[in-house]
């Protein structure tokens, strides 16, 4: 004899299975889903990965461009200081050797007036006067000025002849002193520093 169905058990199964089946259903589906999940997510991390591959190696070729760039500024700043600074070097000296010029220039000027006091001085004697002393202290006062300028006189009575410094005018007889030495001067000379403003002008013993 056949057994009867219940009624209560439905069609495929119990309940429970039923349940069973369809929780191990969800449990393949997540699991596939899951996994395609991954798999985009990787395949979408591919590109990404590559495109920041791709940022680095540009951010390291822009660096490289800046600090080449950089160190062409750089040369080219320091080339720039040098120059100025040779610039600087070269102005200076044209520009003392022109106050220097300038200033030869002046003393040379005021030397004649100094010429004329000596004379001056000589012609009147050994007489004192007030004028006398006026004269002579106005030709102190003007040594003095240019001594501390640094004007040196030449006066080489009775040192051997410098063909830097004088200049030989008269010829001396062998009587008046050591040959090739200064018998007279006749006019003194001045210098500044090294630089001659004017020969003395002398008389020279043949020898």
């Amino acid at each position: 004899m056949m057994k009867r169905r219940n009624k209560n058990t439905p069609a495929g199964g119990s309940l429970r299975e039923r349940v069973r089946r369809a929780a191990d259903g969800l449990k393949e589906r997540a699991i596939n889903m899951n996994s395609e999940e991954i798999i985009r997510e990787d395949a979408a991390q591919e590109p990404q990965q590559e495109a920041e591959t791709v940022d680095t190696a540009a951010l390291q070729e822009e660096l490289a461009k800046a600090k080449a760039q950089c160190d062409e500024y750089l040369d080219l700043a320091q080339r720039k200081q040098a120059e100025f600074a040779n610039y600087r070097r070269r102005t200076e000296g044209v520009r003392k050797e022109a106050f220097d010029d300038g200033r030869r220039d002046a003393i040379g000027n005021l030397l004649p007036v100094i010429d004329n006091i000596e004379r001056a001085l000589a012609a009147a004697g050994a007489e004192e006067s007030a004028l006398k002393s006026g004269v002579e202290m106005v030709l102190r006062q003007t040594r003095d000025a240019l001594t501390k300028m640094g004007v040196e006189e030449i006066d080489p009575l009775g040192q051997p002849f410098d063909a830097e410094m004088h200049n030989a005018v008269m010829q001396g007889s062998e009587d008046e002193g050591e040959p090739g030495t200064v018998c007279m001067v006749m006019q003194k000379g001045y210098k500044l520093g090294e630089r001659v403003i004017r020969h003395a002008m002398v008389k020279v013993v043949a020898g």
